[in-house]
């Protein structure tokens, strides 16, 4: 055997370690959701994709990367999370979470976080009921003050935005809204009043940036 042949026999194992290699240079290793490696139900790919988009999404991550696999290993040969999570893709489009996702590779999927905006931008009824006004939202009085003044200063400013008078009923209803949509999107932990309070700045800052 040829010195070349051998060294590029050798050389092909490393084929696919370098591509992980670039791909995390690319997304970072907290942009990347493997679903491959743990060959979960299709149910169970499409909670964790949801949960970790919807996640990258409030971290205002620039792009991600959804590892799905061929599919190779399912029943009969037929793709189960690959599928489940094209699903999971159309659907958090309509909803405002994801911007766009494109085929990355065979196995994989290339996806691009909307802005926190875009969440908070849901069909909303055109005429808002007068409600008697109140001084903040009860659902949110265990909140610190400086989470409540932060989403209302959003609740505000999107009501603006919209051309909606900003009256009190108007302000609690805007800013439960953005509390249940916003809180939808942080998972569970000791730091989750803080990332929503992140969270309801970045949208913020986009609101201030689209003028």
């Amino acid at each position: 055997m040829a010195r070349g042949d051998r060294a590029s026999r050798t050389a092909r194992p490393a084929g696919p370690a370098v591509a992980a290699a670039f791909d995390t240079l690319r997304f970072g290793r907290e942009n990347t959701l493997d679903l491959r490696s743990s060959l979960p139900t299709g149910a169970e790919a499409a909670r964790q994709a949801e949960l970790f988009l919807r996640e990258r999404q409030v971290a205002s991550a620039n792009e991600v990367l959804v590892i799905t696999g061929r599919g190779n290993q399912s029943t009969d040969g037929v793709p189960v999370v690959r599928p489940a999570v094209v699903g999971v893709l159309t659907r958090l489009r309509r909803q405002g979470v994801v911007t766009r996702w494109n085929e990355h590779t065979a196995g994989s999927f290339a996806v691009t976080p909307a802005p926190i905006t875009a969440l908070l931008e849901v069909p909303r009824r055109r005429r808002y009921p007068v409600k008697p006004a109140v001084a903040d939202p009860a659902g949110l009085a265990d909140l610190d003050p400086a989470t409540r003044q932060t989403l209302r200063a959003l609740a505000i400013r999107s009501l603006q935005a919209l051309g909606a008078p900003v009256r009190e009923s108007f302000v609690h209803d805007e800013m439960q809204r953005q509390f249940s949509v916003l809180g939808a999107s942080i998972p569970d932990g000791p730091d989750r009043e803080a990332r929503l309070r992140v969270a309801a700045e970045t949208a913020l800052d986009e609101l201030d940036d689209a003028e």
